[in-house]
This record gives C-alpha cells, structure tokens and sequence, in this order.
C-alpha cells in the first residue's frame, strides 16, 4: 500500500476511535477537565501521534493502550460514583480562597496561587474588588466559583418579600380557598398524588456556621446525607444532631434518612432535599 494512502486510512482510523472514545468517556471530557481526565486525554491523544507518526507500526499498536485508558477511565468513573474517598482520590478537593470575605493566604501560598491569578479571575465574572466576594471556590478543574455579598443580600430581601406577598394573597383569598379546598381535597384522596423520587429546597431563617476546615475539605455546599448514609462527622463539625436533620428532611417530606439520595446545605441554611425514587 502505498505510504499516504497508509497515512490517510490510519488518520481517518484514529479520528474515528478518538471521537468514539470520548462519547463513551462522557461529557465531562469536553468541559473543564480534572487532572485525571487531563492525563487520560493527553495520553490517548500521544498514542494516537505515535501511531501515525510511523505508518509500520501495527495499527493494534495504538488501538490496544486506547482501550486499556478507556476501561481504567469507565471504571473509575463508575466506583466513583459508590465511593466518596475514590471521588476524592481521583478529582482531588475544591479549595476555599475566600470565605465569609476573608482572603486565606496560606491555602493559596500551597496552591502557588498569587494575588494576580485571583484577580485575574475575579475580573472575568465581573467583580473588581475582594469587598464584593462572600465566597471564592478553586474548583478541581481550576476554575474560580464566586458567590458576591450582594447576591447574599438579594436572596435574604426576596425570601422576605416572598413571605410577605405571600401573606398578604393568603388574607385576600381565605373565603375563595375554603370552597375549593374541599375539592382539592377530594381529587388528592382519589388519584394524582406527589410523585416520588421528587427534590425540595427548604430556607431556614438561621444561617449556618460553615468552619473553614469543613469547606476546604467538602466545598460548598456541605453534604449531610448522602445516599441514605447519615454524613456524621460533618454534622459533628457543624454542631447539629440527626434530630435536627431529620426535622428538616421531615420538612422536605422525607421520613427517614433512608429515603433521602442527597440533602445538603449551605451557608445561607438553604437545604437542598432529593429523595430516592420508590416502587
């Protein structure tokens, strides 16, 4: 065969594998990378190099140590979703630049990440100075979440206009309400019911003492239950007991902890509720 009809056929070859295999890696691959999936990416696309770089080499050559990084990628990415400390292992923890607008040199002194890189960042999502940040993220995939003070202030000032229009509907419409609550009633005994598997957000009046440790090591927000396991370390941390973890997943219409999938909060004590689907 001639050599660039060899070149071209093996190209085509390899584009094909490559884009195969990254639909099977999922769509993680193509958005901000952790440092395992920058490794795994970079490794499949070298050996595709080396295999058009010398058209004598055996195409299985390639094809084989593509395979073998696909499989290490798909099953770590499937224990991962069982294990929490595999999670961790593998995508490393999200680091705290800023909380509750106090700036954390010595996290950044370990992270080698300067004053300049953080404002670098900061100016890309519109804010030009540390007065406006409430809370500064370095994700695994290197990129900054930033919470500002004033979207704090705004979520507390709409929870209370909420509550009051929410008052104010109630006291105008009590005599039309009683009518067609008996109704309501009725069809809720006879058929459409809440579906489960369904999620709820629960905003508590008490903001929630988050220690610096605990958001180094779990980020925001913090996990209290996962996948019906009680997280008990961080309820310790936080000082609460699974008394009041249970009042508020009671609330969110669950009644045991096994019957939540995830519940979490964050420094706003909003709880974020998703219960487990049930035959």
């Amino acid at each position: 065969m001639p050599y660039m009809l060899n070149l071209i056929l093996r190209t085509i070859l390899m584009y094909a594998v490559i884009f195969v295999t990254m639909r099977i890696m999922g769509k993680r691959e193509i958005g901000k990378l952790s440092i395992f999936d920058l490794v795994i990416s970079i490794m499949i696309a070298e050996i595709a190099v080396f295999v058009l770089d010398d058209v004598n080499k055996p195409i299985w050559h390639g094809l084989a140590p593509i395979a073998v990084l696909v499989t290490i990628q798909v099953g770590l990415a499937y224990f991962s979703l069982k294990s929490r400390k595999l999670r961790t292992f593998v995508d490393g923890r999200p680091s705290i630049i800023v909380s509750n607008g106090q700036l954390h040199r010595r996290e950044m002194a370990r992270l080698r990440y300067n004053l300049d890189d953080l404002m670098l960042q900061l100016r890309g999502k519109d804010i030009d100075s540390l007065a406006d940040v409430d809370f500064a993220i370095l994700e695994t995939s290197g990129q900054l979440t930033v919470i500002r003070k004033d979207s704090v202030d705004k979520d507390k000032t709409s929870r209370s206009s909420a509550s009051s229009d929410t008052s104010s509907r109630a006291g105008s419409n009590t005599n039309s309400s009683s009518d067609s609550e008996s109704g309501s009633k009725d069809s809720s005994h006879s058929g459409d019911s809440e579906p489960s598997g369904s999620s709820s957000v629960i905003n508590t009046e008490e903001p929630i003492e988050i220690p610096y440790d605990l958001m180094s090591t779990q980020g925001l927000p913090i996990p209290l239950i996962l996948d019906g396991e009680v997280q008990d370390e961080n309820l310790k941390i936080l000082k609460k007991s699974r008394s009041w973890l249970k009042d508020r997943i009671r609330e969110g219409g669950a009644d045991k902890f096994e019957d939540v999938f995830l519940c979490s909060v964050d420094h706003k004590g909003q709880f974020y509720i998703d219960r487990k689907k049930t035959n």
